[in-house]
Parts: C-alpha cells; sequence; structure tokens
C-alpha cells in the first residue's frame, strides 16, 4: 500500500532512495527468539531511516509467520535456508549450503516469494569446545574430532535428548565423520544445560546452535563442519514478489544489511541480549550506527 505525502518534497529527498511523492509502507515480521528479534528491530530501525513506514511485528510462531507472508500479511522477514527446505517445503534431501539455498529461492518462487543474497549467518546445530581445550588439542574441523577421538583421546559429549535420538542426529553424525563414541562418554540433557556443563568443564564437547550468544559469553570455539553433515540454515532476507515489484530498491538494501551479519555477529549480538541484558531496540540502533547503516 501507498499513501500520499501532502507536504513538499525537497530536492535531497527526491534524490534518494524513494523517488516519488509517495510513502513506502513495508511491514516487517519476526519470530518469536531473541535472534529473530533483534532482526525484525534492526531490519525496522533501517528501513525507517531509508525513509519507509515500517509496521514491525515480532514475537510470532515460525509457521504463522510463514503462512502471513504467503498471505501478503507480511512482506519481508528473515528466514533460515533449512527451515523452508525442511519444514515448509517437505525436503529431506542432503544438500549443500549452495544447493540448499538455489532450491529453496526455486520453490519459494513458485509461491512469489524472493530470497535475496544470503548472510553468512548460519544458526544450525553444531559441536563446540572449550576454546583454549581446542587449541592445546589441535582441533579445529569435525575431522580433527573424530581423528582426536579414534586415537583414543579421552573425550566426553554433552547432547540434548532430541539430537541424540534424531533419524538425522547423533549416530548418523558418527556415521558420516567415521568415529565412534561410548555411551558412557555421552551426557544427554536439557539445550540450555548443555552450555553449562561445558563452560564448567564437565564435558568437552557440547552440542549447540552456530549464532548462540552464550558462544562468544563462555569463550567457545565452533568445530568447523568441514563435510557439511549439518543441514544449511543460512540467514537470509525472504520478500514477497509484490512488495519488490512495487519498491525494487529494497533487494539493494537489504542485500547490503544481508552482507554485514555472519556466525560471530549474529553470537556477539544474541549475547549483548540474552548475556549482558540489553535492549533489543539499543542493541540493533548501535549494530546499525557502527555499520554506517542509520
Amino acid at each position: 500500500m501507498m499513501k500520499p505525502i501532502t507536504t513538499l518534497l525537497t530536492g535531497a529527498a527526491l534524490a534518494g532512495t524513494l523517488s516519488t511523492a509517495y510513502t513506502a509502507e513495508v511491514t516487517v515480521g519476526g519470530k518469536n527468539f531473541t535472534e529473530q528479534q533483534i532482526l525484525a528491530t534492526m531490519t525496522g530501525q533501517y528501513l525507517t531511516g531509508l525513509d519507509y513506514d515500517v509496521d514491525t511485528r515480532s514475537g510470532m510462531g515460525s509457521a504463522v509467520l510463514r503462512q502471513a507472508q504467503e498471505n501478503g500479511q507480511i512482506d519481508l522477514y528473515w528466514e533460515y535456508t533449512g527451515t523452508s527446505l525442511i519444514n515448509y517445503n517437505d525436503i529431506s534431501e542432503r544438500l549443500s549450503p549452495e544447493e540448499t539455498y538455489a532450491r529453496v529461492k526455486e520453490l519459494d518462487a513458485e509461491k512469489g516469494l524472493v530470497w535475496l543474497a544470503p548472510s553468512a549467518a548460519n544458526n544450525t546445530y553444531a559441536l563446540a569446545m572449550r576454546a583454549d581445550d581446542a587449541a592445546e588439542r589441535g582441533i579445529e574441523t569435525l575431522s580433527d574430532l573424530a581423528d582426536a577421538v579414534n586415537a583414543d583421546e579421552e573425550l566426553s559429549f554433552g547432547l540434548n535428548a532430541e539430537f541424540y535420538a534424531r533419524d538425522d542426529g547423533w549416530r548418523p553424525l558418527l556415521q558420516a565423520y567415521d568415529f565412534r563414541v561410548g555411551r558412557r562418554d555421552v551426557s544427554r540433557m536439557d539445550s540450555g544445560l548443555v552450555y553449562q556443563a561445558l563452560r564448567d568443564g564437565q564435558v568437552d564437547v557440547g552440542l549447540v546452535f552456530a549464532t548462540d550468544g552464550r558462544i562468544p559469553a563462555f569463550d567457545f570455539y565452533v568445530l568447523k563442519d568441514d563435510q557439511n553433515y549439518f543441514p544449511a540454515y543460512a540467514l537470509t532476507p525472504v520478500i514477497r514478489q509484490e512488495t519488490l515489484d512495487a519498491y525494487p530498491a529494497l533487494a539493494e538494501q537489504l542485500n547490503a544489511l544481508s552482507a554485514q551479519l555472519d556466525d560471530d555477529t549474529m553470537a556477539a549480538l544474541n549475547a549483548r541480549v540474552d548475556v549482558e541484558r540489553e535492549t533489543i531496540e539499543d542493541v540493533a540502533q548501535t549494530f546499525l550506527e557502527q555499520n554506517d547503516l542509520l
């Protein structure tokens, strides 16, 4: 939707992003956890600074948010490639990050949704160690971890119960990297307790989410998944085709924001909210200002 501007536009405004005598109205959505709330707020602030009239609606469930976008109630939000592939398009095939992005881009285009440039932030499962311990043992990748286990290094693991039991979880991971871990070396616990157990030295390796704020806060090192076992969950702005047709400048503008995001950046932003207890609004604004986006 567009609404007329009744005041006289200056030459500077005419030279800006929006060159017509209308204000672009854009509705930005977000899911109901910290990372998504930060992104929704950040995107809203960013687009407001570019003279869009923004309505930000965060705190929505994943399925509800996706349906709202397909129905035209939400113009854009940040989605994860793996979520669209598995949850919205029912694709179980194991694909590389590049293949995952290409597949969801193609499939969702049929539904009137455009995947813009993916960020380098990939909020997928990962295995992490305490940074000093990983460095001392010379373990940087999951292949290094497999070599260490196969060389009979004593390593204990903390996993959540779901990942331990999933058909695409722990056992297939061991097969993919060709190493074995005895049951006595694996502790199953709630996800939140894994971080505490790893921090406190109760386990040597823990299952984490790659952009969780506790990773930098607790000085963890995320082991590189060098065989691409874990599904890709690249964080990407997704916009309705109709919205992009109306405001084509949004593609370049949102891609500029996407280019600033990676795992370390998102983890640090999440930590500022979840660990340091800063407000989401302040965290988003500071990030935009520091990157000359506001």
